[in-house]
């Protein structure tokens, strides 16, 4: 790492993109058996949204949330979401684009809520995440999709058209940027720009925030899912703190930013889910970070062909807004928007503005009725 500026260093943080590997996907050994609940009830969904468990999606059961149907001239709309959420998280988009003309899809992804959990870790690499949204559409029998993700979700499906560009006919970066394959190891990126306490470098712990986190679920999502605050006021935080906090110490030692977000039934749902499934699912995406990263050297530089739609939130202090620009030197055919005052939770926070920005925008892309 000698001789990297740190310029070099913020130029892969964020993401550090643990692009998508072209190895053999990996077996499935000690899958979870799905929970007795089963899917979601209608109750707790959105008027329109349906649930249920697809079977046999590369090698999983899947709980998946469905909206709108599908039409001859027009690609589904599969939502991806990223840690620690669920499909549940696309609760306040669904109705809006399926009432726009659009089939849409929202997994639990492997390792959440009512979708399978394997037991190995190496089961949660990027080939096995991108070919489990391959999987969707194959047991659904959609040809192609266009895909939306936040969080780590966002990273997952700016690899679909890279990957498998035959299933691809769009990707929605909802706060994540499409970040080229960074120029080192990630972990050792993250950690001699942060210091060994920085989450993502906590998480390699075996069992250590999975036990933290799972503990009290309650508290994580009461003190995570918040709404945005001005990017000074957490400057100003960890200025004081002298070090940047690990995701368990945000939760049990810090003082949260921002209003609540969730209306107790929403916080219902996560904290009833996350008590019965823990956080190891979601954690080893994480914990695969470098092993993508390693196979995967063919991939430097990569573009993304595909009509691109990013989304960037003014507040999000971890995927800032200006972390998209670099995308329009790999991206051909991109379009950047910004929703003002809106944190991490885009589509939980102001589902209005990211409603409005991507049906105007697959309208125009690709029409709406057969």
């Amino acid at each position: 790492m000698h001789g990297i500026t740190r310029r070099q260093l913020l130029q892969s943080a964020g993401a550090l993109a643990p692009l998508a590997i072209r190895s053999r996907v990996v077996a499935q050994p000690g899958v979870e058996p799905l929970p007795e609940t089963g899917p979601l009830p209608s109750s707790v969904l959105p008027r329109g949204v349906r649930a249920r468990l697809v079977e046999n999606v590369n090698g999983m059961r899947m709980h998946v949330l469905e909206a709108g149907y599908d039409g001859p001239r027009r690609p589904a709309v599969l939502l991806v979401h990223g840690f620690p959420e669920l499909a549940y998280s696309w609760r306040k988009v669904m109705p809006a684009l399926a009432q726009a003309g659009y089939r849409v899809i929202a997994p639990d992804q492997r390792g959440y809520g009512g979708t399978d959990r394997p037991a190995d870790v190496t089961a949660y690499d990027m080939a096995n995440l991108t070919a489990d949204l391959v999987g969707i559409l194959d047991a659904l029998d959609v040809e192609r999709a266009v895909f939306v993700g936040h969080d780590w979700g966002g990273l997952i499906v700016w690899q679909m058209p890279l990957l498998h560009p035959t299933r691809t006919a769009g990707v929605i970066g909802v706060n994540t940027p499409y970040f080229p394959r960074a120029f080192a190891q990630p972990t050792a990126i993250f950690r001699q720009l942060f210091g060994d306490n920085y989450y993502i470098c906590h998480f390699q712990q075996p069992a250590v925030a999975d036990a933290a986190l799972g503990s009290d679920p309650r508290k994580v999502f009461t003190q995570l899912m918040r709404r945005g605050v001005p990017i000074a006021q957490v400057e100003a935080r960890m200025a004081a703190a002298q070090r940047m906090p690990n995701m368990v110490e945000m939760v049990f030692e810090n003082e949260p930013l921002g209003e609540p977000l969730l209306s107790e039934d929403d916080l219902r749902v996560y904290v009833d889910t996350f008590e019965r499934t823990g956080f190891t699912g979601g954690i080893n995406w994480y914990r695969n970070l470098d092993r993508n990263w390693e196979v995967t050297p063919e991939l430097d530089g990569a573009r993304i062909f595909v009509p691109s739609l990013m989304v960037t939130a003014e507040w999000d202090p971890v995927l800032r807004a200006e972390m998209a620009e670099p995308m329009r030197g790999y991206c051909d055919d991109l379009e950047i928007h910004t929703i003002p005052e809106c944190g991490h939770w885009t589509q939980q926070e102001k589902p209005a503005e990211l409603n409005a920005i991507m049906i105007d925008w697959l309208r125009r892309r690709f029409g709406t009725h057969a």
